[in-house]
């Protein structure tokens, strides 16, 4: 796990693109504290830059940038590849030579061995740069779920990437603010993908690489093949293939050379990848965390889990008064904007402090197995859409910030379904938030970002919503960014590839249930699970963070905002009818408008 960056280009010369990319580097130094390495190609105009945050083979035979024993391909890579002992001997039997002991070098002997059609080979989670010395392609790509981070951008024939915005910022090679984030953080509460805070810089898709030749020519490829769907209908095989696919995958991610632990908050999903990485390492450590606020205390499901552990907990009390110490350090973490983050960094802090390197998180599960609200939401969507889309117009006469969010509906757009259903604001709000146009609003949200439509309104459906949108652009980011803000790599077992294939092959009917989230889930596992922690209420990783803010005088004070209707809005705020997330986002972007 490490973070990257780099610049292809024929306008400069070498000694100033090293210093462009090593200033990428060096703000992105938190990622990758083990070391540092550059790599200039012989014609001068290709630089790759490496942070390392050492996970696998922590010896110096690890350094990056890295290439092969013929010096045929370089690569600049972050991720782990879980699958690549797997790989290396099948490439060793295919003749290939290795010099390390890295997954690292194993990407670069499968492109040299298979080409392109090695990157659906490789299981894990990644995002890497490699350079063909042979064809002079540089090639772009990130992993099939999108849990790695890559940006890029395109101007002038060059063409520069990094792991983190602040990397373009701080080196001047992309400055300019794209003025359409605000929009985009009130609606949403994140950035949504592909687009960036940053003009004309944006993330390369998940399952997709960038090409760049030569010449400045550029394509861009969906890598994955998407296999036909023959659904799964038997229960008891289902519950088996859960089994055996989830520890597979929990025994794959436990590969390190450095130190592994679990989050462990109480929940369903991280008491069972607990149960199971114990199994496979009876040392295993935990961090938990837990509040004087009784509301949020998980510490009576978190016990019945660590009673059957022998490994080291490490229990972290966090404070309102912590909150107010870290907050700006919170928001100096943030490569954007986002009104998710907080508890990752926090969790993310601990588990560093604890000497851990890398970590298992439960996210994946929810999304795809139904655990949210919007799994049964998506229901009452299906018959809204209906009725005449113009009937939808009048909700924007209301005050009710619940009746506004109908407005949504008035558009027959995937994106505005999305909205209704998870959106922070109404586009009449945030128009008067930012002083735009509610028409501008309106055409940021829904002609910029191009979003499939749906053929029906299933829980099918709701599980894209969750996957391709929030678990995507704010859950992956914001774990990501916060745990490497602290050195560390978070794993998520539950986006292995072969188990998230495995779990698409369900038929609806059994993978989803009404009356019970993850119902097939808790079925296959039921035996391992305590009774306390499966039939529980859903809670989430959730902190008392509408209390905390309501009493922050940067959030909560009227002074701090320059619209009069932001002022309202942190009016009804402090007195409990506005949700703290939403507070959050105006707050943040207060500072903008």
């Amino acid at each position: 796990m490490c973070r990257i960056a780099g610049l292809v280009t024929n306008k400069l010369n070498r000694e100033e693109a090293e210093k462009i990319v090593t200033v990428m580097c060096n703000a992105l130094q938190h990622g990758g504290p083990d070391d540092a390495g550059i790599y200039c190609s012989a014609d001068n105009r290709l630089v790759f830059g490496h942070r390392r945050l050492s996970i696998i083979d922590l010896s110096a035979t690890g350094h990056q940038p890295m290439t092969d024993v013929a010096a045929k391909a370089w690569i600049t890579f972050n991720g782990e590849i879980y699958n690549y002992l797997e790989l290396r001997a099948q490439l060793k039997a295919l003749g290939a030579s290795f010099k390390t002991d890295t997954d690292t070098e194993v990407i670069i002997q499968a492109y040299l061995h298979w080409g392109t059609n090695s990157f659906n080979k490789l299981r894990g989670m990644f995002a890497f740069a490699l350079y063909d010395t042979t064809s002079q392609d540089t090639y772009l790509v990130r992993d099939t779920t999108g849990i790695k981070p890559l940006y890029y951008n395109i101007k002038d024939g060059q063409v520069a990437f990094a792991s983190e915005i602040k990397a373009f910022k701080a080196s001047g090679v992309v400055t300019t603010v794209d003025n359409r984030w605000p929009v985009w953080l009130l609606a949403f509460g994140h950035i949504p993908e592909p687009f960036t805070t940053l003009k004309k810089v944006r993330s390369v898709s998940k399952g997709h690489y960038l090409r760049y030749a030569k010449d400045g020519a550029y394509t861009i490829t969906n890598y994955t093949h998407q296999a036909r769907v023959n659904y799964i209908n038997d229960e008891q095989s289902i519950l088996e293939g859960l089994q055996h696919h989830l520890q597979t995958a929990i025994k794959r991610q436990l590969i390190a050379d450095a130190p592994i632990g679990v989050f462990l908050s109480g929940g369903i999903d991280s008491s069972l990848l607990t149960l199971l990485a114990a199994q496979e390492n009876p040392d295993l450590k935990t961090v938990s965390i837990f509040f004087n606020e009784k509301a949020y205390d998980e510490r009576a499901y978190q016990h019945a889990i660590l009673d059957k552990l022998r490994g080291d907990n490490f229990t972290h009390l966090i404070t309102r008064e912590q909150f107010e110490t870290y907050l700006p350090q919170i928001l100096g973490a943030m490569d954007m904007p986002t009104t998710d983050g907080i508890n990752s960094w926090f969790i993310s802090k601990y588990a560093h402090d604890d000497g851990l390197k890398t970590v298992l998180s439960g996210i994946g599960a929810d999304e795809l197995l139904g655990g949210y609200p919007s799994f049964s939401r998506i229901n009452y969507l299906r018959y809204l859409k209906m009725l005449p889309a113009a009937s939808f117009a009048l909700s924007k006469l209301f005050n009710k910030d619940l009746v506004k969010k109908f407005g949504y509906l008035e558009h027959n757009d995937t994106v505005a379904d999305y909205l209704f259903l998870r959106g922070l604001y109404a586009p009449v709000d945030i128009a008067k938030f930012t002083g735009m146009d509610e028409d501008e609003v309106n055409g940021i949200l829904f002609d910029d970002l191009d979003i499939p439509a749906f053929k029906k309104y299933d829980k099918l459906s709701a599980a894209w919503l969750e996957t391709n949108m929030y678990m995507q652009n704010q859950l992956l980011h914001d774990t990501d960014v916060m745990g490497m803000s602290q050195g560390l790599e978070v794993r998520v077992p539950f986006l292995d590839e072969d188990f998230q294939q495995y779990v698409s092959q369900i038929h609806p009917s059994v993978r989803f249930n009404d009356k019970q989230p993850k119902k097939i889930l808790i079925d296959a596992f039921k035996g391992l699970l305590p009774d306390a922690v499966w039939n529980r209420p859903k809670m989430g990783f959730t902190f008392p963070l509408q209390d905390w803010m309501a009493s922050n005088e940067p959030i909560s004070s009227e002074a701090n905002y320059s619209s009069a209707e932001a002022k309202k809005a942190i009016t009804k705020f402090k007195r409990g009818e506005l949700h703290w997330s939403r507070a959050f986002a105006l707050y943040q972007v207060q500072g903008y408008v």
